[in-house]
């Protein structure tokens, strides 16, 4: 165990470093985040270096989501999580406020992103409709900007383990917001509700 641990952690800090430069020479864009994905799936074809023994998701037949920091750097840039939830998770769509890229380890996560109707006159309204539906799952994974709109939505019956990285760590995002498509209304997002939830086991 001694041994995996240790070769993930080497892993993940070689690809944060490479993640870094292209952050560094390319600024945040979609082209750039887009090379960050290849990256991350480069590291998530190593399903050894995270084993559902050691990042299980919380009971079968619970909802929610566990969520381990893998890495942060100071400042809480360039976190890294990795997420294992149940199938049957959902949230509402959502913003960051930060980029983000998110890649599969195992199972499937239906995004759908969303585009915004208004023209930004009311903050607390802010109409948006379907634009894309992206099934994140090993191979494929998903890039949003800081303003982009999304919701997740586990699919299929396995439960997922899923890389998520962020430009800045969740627990230090307090402007997010969720968007109703009902009604169109603007939500703040809780905060509190993104902090990691366990460590991993071993």
């Amino acid at each position: 165990m001694t041994e995996v641990k240790d070769v993930r952690a080497a892993a993940i800090r070689a690809t944060i470093d490479r993640i870094r430069l292209i952050e560094a020479k390319q600024g945040v864009t979609r082209e750039a985040l887009a090379t960050i994905r290849e990256e991350l799936l480069a590291l998530a074809r190593h399903e050894h270096l995270f084993p559902g023994a050691e990042f299980p998701p919380p009971p079968a037949g619970e909802a929610g989501s566990r969520r381990y920091l893998l890495h942060s750097d100071p400042g809480d840039r360039f976190a890294l999580y990795l997420n294992a939830l149940n199938p049957g998770n959902e949230t509402r769509p959502h913003d960051h406020t930060t980029w983000a890229v998110v890649v599969a380890v195992e199972g499937q996560e239906l995004n759908r992103v969303y585009e915004r109707l208004d023209n930004g006159g009311d903050p607390a309204l802010c109409p948006i409709r379907l634009r894309e539906e992206v099934m994140v799952e090993p191979g494929r994974g998903i890039c949003l900007m800081p303003d982009d709109i999304h919701s997740i939505h586990t699919a299929g019956t396995r439960p997922t383990r899923h890389l998520h990285l962020y430009g800045l760590a969740l627990e230090r995002l307090d402007e997010r917001k969720a968007y109703d498509t009902e009604s169109g209304r603007v939500i703040p997002y809780n905060r509190n509700f993104m902090t990691p939830t366990a460590t991993a086991a071993g």
